[in-house]
């Protein structure tokens, strides 16, 4: 049942390109997103870059900011090329369009021996909750 004046809200699934999340998520996790979903600080969420419209990122959303925006960073400290809020700067609240729900990483070719292949069933599906003490860490840097 759906109620009339209230948008229904949408999966989607995306793919981790780059460095800047890790260890969170890798170069080629696939992300369950929920668009539309209310953003909590510590939450991993997708937004359009401020300065390129046409490119979508994924951070963690570390505090909402006067006038809706959020401050967002990525998780890896060491990341060369930050592309999140030390760069350019609040992140206005539109621009913010998913929420990430569940991650995904895909099993390695290498993966052969029951081990390995057991090793990653447990690792493979990790909820993304909102994680205060993220945003409290990211916060301090």
């Amino acid at each position: 049942m759906v109620e009339i004046g209230r948008p229904r809200k949408q999966f989607g699934m995306v793919e981790v390109t780059g460095p800047s999340m890790a260890p969170t998520l890798n170069q080629g996790d696939q992300v369950l997103v929920r668009y539309g979903a209310a953003v909590r600080p510590g939450g991993v969420v997708v937004l359009r870059h401020p300065l390129q419209q046409d490119l979508l990122v994924i951070k963690r959303a570390v505090e909402r900011r006067p006038g809706g925006a959020w401050w967002v960073l990525g998780d890896n400290p060491y990341n060369e090329a930050p592309g999140d809020s030390t760069v350019f700067g609040p992140v206005p609240g539109e621009l913010v369009l998913a929420t990430a729900v569940l991650r995904f990483r895909p099993r390695e070719e290498d993966q052969r021996s029951l081990r390995a292949r057991l090793s990653w069933a447990v690792s493979a599906l990790r909820p993304l909750r909102a994680d205060a003490s993220a945003s409290s860490r990211l916060r301090a840097r």
